[in-house]
């Protein structure tokens, strides 16, 4: 018996003392993780658990202690329902240990939403990946806004930033971060704006209204001093205090901005655009236009939607179109660029929850490896070095539904979200 409860105690202490994993892309927004992950997985192999879920979603899992926290939303147009009125997101707290739902928050949706079609349904209702300050739990659910809860649950408040939609009616993805003691929210979609609220109350500290928010779904990161986010054309640098603009480059990119932009070694890349595409590198420091001065290259070869990790010099992704690329982060010069999948383009982007691209969620790097999700055809494990490798790709054979979400890591395991349920893959 003391043994077994020896055993239990080491157990308890091992889980705790691994790193949180509290936002999109961790800690850092980098989607690095220190670690041993399997390489290999099953319905039957080195799966630790699984969690149902009420509805489905592209948030991403987040790890705060020994919760996970995740997001969905049920019904309307998730197969139960054609009635939008009925339409409530969730905010889940499922036990990291065991799988167990700890308790699920219904958040009725703020009428009217915007319509279930088109490339909406391509990412749906429950995009926005929660992020916490190990106290609070504080998610974005568009229209119907933000929202914090305290960690068995309880709502703190909730706050409204804007109930418009842009005239593609594609709803909004970007998730919210922390800053200090404010919570920032990039409500392009709903307000034009972006607005930074008090975490303790929800009242809005300052708002930052801006036409060039329009179509940008990617979830700004904290470098340094500055509050960085890259919009149609332009990547601007904010003073995250206050909201005002520090410096900008201007680039040959398009509107629909959906990654995240790296940083490392002082260096800013950025990635994405539409229908002009491409990846550009950027150095950091100064005020005003760094467009002359600042850019160091400038290529074509770009990632629509998953965000790029910077890993020894190089930049690795698995991008939307499938094709996994690796980038010398000096030059700009591309090492390689391999299709690791077929295209699956069996949607159109046109029906609900339909096929669209191979990839939307970003991968995350973990023991020299990434994981990337596909959409409909498992998890890629690729060598993360400027040789191409691919190690595995794994599947789950009772679960056809799609894979959007970034995956969250907490040392020795791995979470995967499709729009079924949530999964803890580890040894």
């Amino acid at each position: 018996m003391r043994t077994l409860t020896f055993l239990s105690a080491c157990i308890t202490i091992a889980v705790n003392v691994h790193a949180d994993w509290p936002r999109l892309r961790g800690a850092m927004g980098d989607a690095k993780a220190e670690g041993s992950l399997p390489t290999t997985w099953s319905d039957t192999e080195n799966l630790q658990w699984k969690a149902s879920l009420p509805g489905p979603g592209s948030s991403s899992p987040i790890i705060v202690g020994d919760k996970v926290f995740i997001t969905c939303w049920s019904g309307y147009a998730d197969g139960t329902s054609d009635d939008m009125s009925k339409m409530v997101r969730h905010l889940i707290c499922i036990s990291k240990i065991d799988g167990k739902i700890l308790w699920d928050k219904i958040v009725p949706a703020v009428q009217p939403e915007d319509f279930a079609n088109g490339m909406l349904m391509e990412h749906g209702y429950a995009s926005s990946t929660p992020v916490s300050d190990g106290t609070s739990v504080f998610v974005f659910f568009g229209k119907t806004g933000a929202l914090a809860f305290d960690m068995q649950g309880k709502q703190l408040w909730q706050t409204s930033v804007g109930t418009h939609s842009n005239r593609k009616g594609w709803g909004s993805a970007s998730s919210p971060i922390l800053y200090k003691d404010t919570l920032i929210v990039t409500a392009y979609d709903e307000g034009g704006a972006m607005v930074a609220l008090d975490k303790k109350t929800g009242a809005q500290v300052w708002r930052a209204p801006s036409e060039g928010l329009n179509t940008v779904y990617s979830t700004p990161l904290i470098s340094g001093e500055d509050l960085i986010l890259p919009v149609a054309s332009e990547v601007w640098g904010l003073n995250p205090d206050s909201g005002k603009l520090r410096w900008y480059a201007t680039y040959s990119m398009g509107g629909n901005v959906s990654p995240g932009v790296t940083v490392a070694d002082g260096t800013l890349f950025v990635t994405g655009g539409y229908p002009t595409a491409g990846t550009a590198a950027i150095k950091l420091g100064g005020k005003g236009d760094l467009t002359a001065t600042g850019t160091l290259w400038s290529i074509n070869s770009a990632s629509y939607i998953p965000t790029p990790i910077y890993h020894e010099g190089h930049l690795y992704v698995i991008n939307d179109a499938g094709f996994a690329m690796c980038i010398e982060a000096k030059t700009g010069k591309e090492i390689y660029r391999e299709r690791v999948m077929e295209n699956s383009n069996s949607g159109g982007g046109g029906g609900r929850r339909g096929g669209g691209k191979p990839f939307y969620a970003s991968p995350v790097l973990v023991g020299g490896n990434l994981y990337a999700p596909s959409r409909k055809n498992g998890v890629f494990v690729i060598a993360a070095k400027p040789i191409y490798q691919q190690i595995a790709k794994n599947t789950f054979a009772s679960d056809s539904s799609q894979m959007n979400g970034t995956p969250a890591v907490d040392a020795n395991r791995l979470y995967l979200r499709s729009d079924k349920a949530l999964y803890c893959i580890g040894q």
